[in-house]
């Protein structure tokens, strides 16, 4: 954390409990104490270590490429498929293998609702749909459902999957917008396996390395 940044938060954190003491007296103070505390849990669960992501051992005498397909988009069209296969080296993938993550996100009314399921279905349809375009261009690949977050999701499959190479696969936002910007950057910065990156806007792929 940035030394200037301590200040910021012991000042977020005291004025409110003090003023709400001063205004309201020692009930306002006590409440506002304790929905401090609430928001500092919150903050600090939500807070991950920012170290190294490294992959899990491969089995000894295993020689293929391992790679790990990250799809945050839908990938059906033929042209972002020849793409992705281009950037990720897999026109010839007699000797890799492949696992396509597709993070389970979850949207402000599933999140308002609780509704888990209603995200992992529609990324499980999005799965369905891009195993089914590599395969018509003879890339077989597993498929697993991973975190509505982005990076975790890479983190916690990387435990049990040796991948030497990580591909995420993002969607254009409005107005030219790039959601996966942030994950796509600490990506970089954390993975030690290699990083590439294709993002797939009105049905064109570009490659953002």
């Amino acid at each position: 954390m940035a030394p200037w940044k301590l200040p910021l938060i012991v000042a977020a954190i005291a004025v409110p409990i003090v003023a709400a003491f001063g205004l309201g007296g020692g009930g306002a103070g006590v409440a506002a104490g304790a929905l401090a505390a609430v928001v500092v849990v919150f903050v600090a669960a939500r807070q991950r270590p920012r170290g190294p992501i490294s992959s899990a051992r491969a089995e000894a005498g295993d020689a293929r490429r391992h790679v790990l397909l990250v799809v945050d988009a839908p990938v059906d069209e033929p042209a972002a498929v020849r793409k992705i296969a281009e950037v990720s080296d897999l026109e010839d993938a007699a000797d890799a293998d492949v696992l396509v993550l597709s993070p389970a996100r979850i949207g402000f009314l599933d999140r308002w609702a609780s509704d888990v399921e209603g995200a992992r279905r529609r990324a499980q349809q999005n799965l369905v749909a891009a195993i089914a375009a590599l395969a018509k261009a003879g890339i077989a690949a597993e498929a697993r459902v991973g975190d509505e977050d982005l990076v975790q999701a890479v983190e916690d499959q990387l435990q049990s999957y040796p991948a030497s190479e990580v591909v995420l696969v993002s969607g254009a936002g409005e107005n030219g917008s790039d959601p996966d910007a942030k994950a796509a950057e600490e990506l970089r910065d954390r993975l030690q396996a290699d990083f590439r990156r294709v993002v797939l806007s009105r049905g064109a792929a570009e490659r953002r390395s």
